[in-house]
């Protein structure tokens, strides 16, 4: 995978985005969810996972409100399963869940100038990390980058996209979803896949980290579990980045052993880099991490600084 622009801008039509609305829309949200959904007020966006009731992991969502509802953006394979699974749990609440992928074009932009990129475009440009701007021609989401680098999601309908898209085309390698899912291990942003439902409890995903979590919040299903690994520290896996150089891909959910070819972890999400080998996000044994080799089908796997701190 190489660029021969240091700016890229992709499609993202490859993730899933429902829509919840209606008057329990929070209320109900809140009791499905890690993080506090109160905390949504429509200038900001954050990551927070669904779980089932072991803790384990069904979807990751990039969540955030938008006037009245609120969006929970998620890898598209999941999307039907995950709608219809919150659905079941709508009851009498005055909540409306719906899938909104096609009807809200989703572009990604990044690179060292992509916020000058957007100025002749909109009239404000967020600068913090996970803030959102809502104008007339769409919203801007800032998304954490790696370097020097600066990362959005732009979000906008069918009349404005056009006219977004080509004013960014100019300056823009378009590049497609293997790309971007490289700039979202970079920035160490897990994923979950068909692949790896129920494998994980958030925090093995480094989702307390990345304030995926709240811990203060009411009850959610998998709370008990959550918050169990939480308070009595025993988070003994991790997910770390790393690179694999293979002359075959790795795919999420594939196993990862040690020198002894005991099983200590598995992949969580992969991309082709830039170096003819691939990058990852691993999950396995913090001790295994610390002590020695591991492999990937016999690859060695040579880990690298993830762009926040393990140590909390």
């Amino acid at each position: 995978m190489t660029t021969t622009s240091t700016h890229v801008l992709c499609d993202l039509s490859h993730l899933g985005l429902l829509e919840i609305s209606g008057v329990d829309a929070v209320t109900f949200l809140q009791g499905q969810v890690t993080n506090d959904v109160k905390l949504l007020v429509g200038n900001n966006a954050h990551y927070t996972a669904y779980c089932n009731p072991k803790g384990r992991m069904l979807a990751l969502f990039l969540a955030f409100a938008h006037y009245d509802h609120l969006h929970l953006q998620l890898n598209r394979e999941l999307l039907e399963p995950i709608m219809k699974r919150l659905k079941m749990y709508v009851m009498r609440s005055k909540v409306e869940i719906k899938d909104v992928s096609d009807d809200i074009i989703r572009f990604g932009l990044n690179g060292p100038e992509a916020a000058s990129m957007l100025v002749p475009v909109f009239t404000k440009i967020p600068t913090q990390d996970y803030k959102l701007v809502s104008l007339e021609n769409g919203a801007i989401l800032k998304l954490p980058s790696l370097n020097h680098d600066a990362r959005f999601e732009i979000f906008t309908d069918a009349s404005n996209a056009p006219i977004i898209w080509e004013a960014l085309k100019a300056n823009c390698q378009l590049v497609e979803k293997p790309y971007w899912d490289w700039l979202e291990i970079r920035a160490g942003i897990p994923d979950i896949e068909l692949a790896t439902q129920e494998q994980f409890v958030p925090q093995m995903l480094n989702l307390d980290i990345l304030n995926a979590i709240n811990f203060k919040k009411g009850c959610y299903t998998g709370q008990e579990i959550v918050a169990r690994t939480h308070y009595l520290g025993s988070v003994k896996r991790r997910t770390y980045l790393a690179e694999i150089v293979a002359t075959e891909a790795p795919h999420a959910g594939d196993k990862i052993v040690d020198a002894t070819k005991n099983e200590v972890g598995q992949i969580v999400r992969v991309a082709t880099n830039t170096s003819n080998g691939f990058d990852a996000l691993i999950e396995m044994r913090i001790d295994a991490q610390e002590t020695g080799a591991v492999y990937w089908n016999n690859a060695l796997i040579t880990t690298k600084n993830l762009p926040y701190s393990l140590n909390i």
